[in-house]
């Protein structure tokens, strides 16, 4: 009868342990609305997500950084070890279910005189040694409060691996934007030093005109001016590029190859086109963006809290059973009729606690709030991101094409006044002003075509872009 008790009584138990007090859950409603200003209609197509970064960086030399800084950097690394540890944690509050066997011996020599222990005469001693395997203070979960601890946990765990998948995609992105930064300066050196010869060339002309009485020193010292002046934005434009090059070596955890912005004369001409990718409607943001899933998922684990906060209200029981062998003689552990067994639940009944139970289950539900209110900040966000990425993508492209006529035609009206510079039509100040001018326009051209560019990179990442790969969404 004895043998059949125990069994019984842990099947009953775990069978009467089903309730769950966590509230249902509800996804609040997007805080957004349902179009993008000023892009109603979203054209049809692949998400972002569904787009591999191999597939939508197809440059090879960008390809091969992020490849560099997905293996090495050390911001990501720590958000794997995240997932690690996040798991560990699930499992730990996972195995609460369960009841833990475990083996425990003990032994133990006493005498009701105390002089005993200095003289062996003065009194008896008495042994008891015991082996048990058993189930030592099993909660056993009548209302739920381990389950939703388990379910804390399990969410929290999937939000860690969402915030990997976000860390991964922001990675990505950042080292596409450095290294068409680094492009960009590359480009802009050249431009300063092909500027700074032409002034050179025009601090020459005018020392020599000078000289022979043709000018004034007026027109000589403005145009060292200029030379200075292109001379002074050639040693910061160094200072940035070498800069850029640092931030961009910290992402990859790595030097940045010598190859890595080979473009040549084209500079930015010389990157691989970027697909377009279709923004689709704010709530496909819902399923795309890593940081939303996040924050859903800590919404999610919140709301579990409360469920194991209102069990804290009710009873808790606990089993403690053990089957074992027991015996006044270690040498007659094992002898026959030294079997022993134990069968003791015991039951905790909160009655009175000051108020912690209470303020408890007001944190969870504040907590709740707060996960709430994060949630829909994190689409509102997204929401905001996208919008303004959006709106790069309907204007940057005619900028690009307006600053770059621009800067021919400040070419042109270059070329004129040095024309007519040299023929004593027009005057020095007409000469420098044209190369003031077309140094800005071409500055102003590589820097929004630099922006056209990222922009690009930024719609590709707000719309989740980036953390998928070829052949898997997962």
């Amino acid at each position: 009868m004895t043998k059949k008790l125990i069994p019984t009584a842990l099947a009953a138990a775990m069978l009467l342990a089903g309730c769950s007090l966590i509230p249902t859950y509800e996804r609040p409603a997007a805080p957004v609305p349902t179009t993008y200003p000023g892009d109603p209609a979203q054209p049809a197509g692949q998400a972002a997500a569904a787009v591999a970064w191999e597939d939508f960086f197809t440059d090879a030399r960008l390809n091969g950084l992020i490849r560099t800084a997905l293996a090495n950097n050390r911001d990501l690394r720590v958000s794997v070890l995240n997932i690690e540890q996040a798991r560990a944690q699930f499992q730990i509050e996972r195995s609460a279910l369960f009841p833990a066997l475990g083996l425990t011996g003990s032994g133990s020599r006493s005498s009701p005189n105390p002089y005993q222990a200095f003289d062996s005469s003065a009194g008896s001693v008495s042994s008891q040694y015991s082996v048990n395997l058993g189930v030592t203070a099993w909660e056993i979960d009548f209302f739920g409060r381990i389950r939703a601890l388990k379910d804390q946990a399990l969410a929290q765990y999937l939000a860690t691996e969402e915030s990997r998948k976000a860390a991964q995609v922001s990675l990505i992105a950042a080292v596409a934007t450095g290294w068409l930064t680094l492009i960009a300066d590359d480009e802009l050196l050249e431009l300063t030093r092909q500027t700074l010869v032409t002034r050179e060339e025009s601090v020459r002309l005018t020392k020599m005109r000078f000289d022979n009485g043709v000018s004034s020193e007026l027109d000589f010292q403005a145009a060292n001016s200029l030379a200075e002046t292109a001379r002074a934005s050639y040693a910061q434009q160094q200072r940035t590029r070498m800069q850029d090059e640092n931030a961009l070596a910290l992402l990859l955890g790595a030097p940045v190859p010598a190859d890595a912005t080979a473009g040549g004369i084209k500079g930015l001409d010389s990157v691989k086109p970027m697909p377009d990718v279709p923004a689709g409607l704010p709530s496909d943001l819902l399923a795309e963006r890593p940081d939303i899933r996040a924050a859903e998922q800590q919404l999610i684990a919140a709301n579990a809290n409360i469920g194991a906060a209102r069990a804290n209200f009710f009873p808790r029981v606990s089993l403690t059973t053990t089957l074992g062998t027991a015996s006044s003689e270690f040498s007659g552990l094992f002898d026959s009729g030294s079997k022993a067994w134990s069968f003791a639940p015991s039951v905790t009944l909160p009655i009175f606690d000051a108020g912690r139970n209470r303020a408890t289950l007001d944190s969870a539900k504040a907590g709740r709030e707060i996960a709430v209110a994060q949630y829909e900040k994190s689409i509102q966000t997204a929401f905001r991101e996208v919008a303004d990425a959006l709106a790069g993508r309907a204007t940057l492209g005619e900028q690009v094409r307006a600053q770059r006529a621009q800067a021919d035609a400040e070419a042109v009206r270059f070329r004129l006044s040095d024309m007519r510079y040299r023929n004593g039509i027009a005057s020095a100040l007409d000469l420098l002003d044209a190369q003031r001018s077309l140094y800005t326009a071409q500055q102003s051209a590589v820097t929004t075509r630099l922006l056209q560019l990222q922009n690009q990179v930024t719609l590709y990442k707000t719309l989740g872009g980036g953390w998928a790969t070829p052949g898997s969404k997962g």
